[in-house]
């Protein structure tokens, strides 16, 4: 889905100017929110293919003006109240919900902290998958992305590349948006900048991607 968010070789936003000396968190709020969207999914079903299309959904305008973290606590809020985890009416007025008591089973931080540095795992069996392509086989990205969420950014569509590695199966982040957790086999495709970014990259310099099969077509 191409909105303001795929921002990537977009004319007229400047250069990227990463922040020296940059903190983890730029205030204690940021912490907050990191951690009650790494901790909701243990509550209220929900996962990273979901929450990127939501960040997706924020208008144009508002996207622009939020910071990071703020896209994030947008996103999780949009989660919640689409699934019925909180209403417009609690949020207006946080200090009349009265508080369940806390489960001591439910989100507990020695249970929260590994799965966090463990990470969430798509990988599937691949087993009766075609592996159309293999290590050094060339690729050209098709042109159009999908009508919903995709992970083929907009400046790497009708592109040149190679193969670098077969990661194996994996859920497609496009279909399991859906709930649809048909597994698909993924690459590691390398681009030379050159052929993404043209004159203004250097020479030598390359992009890896790692990108469904339902993205490539044979060179």
């Amino acid at each position: 889905m191409d909105t303001i968010h795929d921002m990537g070789g977009l004319h007229g936003f400047g250069r990227v100017k990463p922040e020296d000396n940059e903190p983890v968190f730029h205030a204690e709020w940021e912490k907050r929110v990191f951690a009650m969207t790494m901790a909701v999914p243990f509550a209220v079903v929900y996962g990273d293919d979901q929450l990127r299309p939501a960040i997706e959904r924020i208008a144009p305008d508002q996207y622009l003006k939020f910071s990071y973290y703020e896209k994030w606590l947008d996103a999780l809020t949009g989660l919640l109240l689409a699934r019925g985890a909180i209403t417009q009416a609690e949020l207006a007025n946080p200090d009349s919900v009265a508080r369940a008591p806390l489960d001591p089973n439910a989100a507990r931080p020695d249970v929260i902290v590994p799965a966090i540095f463990g990470g969430a795992s798509q990988g599937r069996p691949d087993a009766g998958l075609a592996k159309r392509f293999k290590v050094g086989d060339r690729i050209i990205t098709k042109r159009h992305g999908a009508a919903g969420h995709t992970r083929l950014p907009r400046y790497a569509r009708g592109k040149a590349g190679r193969i670098e590695a077969v990661q194996g199966a994996f859920l497609v982040a496009d279909l399991n948006t859906h709930g649809d957790q048909t597994p698909e086999m993924l690459y590691t495709v390398v681009f030379q900048a050159h052929d993404i970014w043209g004159s203004e990259a250097r020479i030598g310099d390359t992009l890896t991607l790692d990108l469904w099969d339902r993205y490539l077509e044979p060179a």
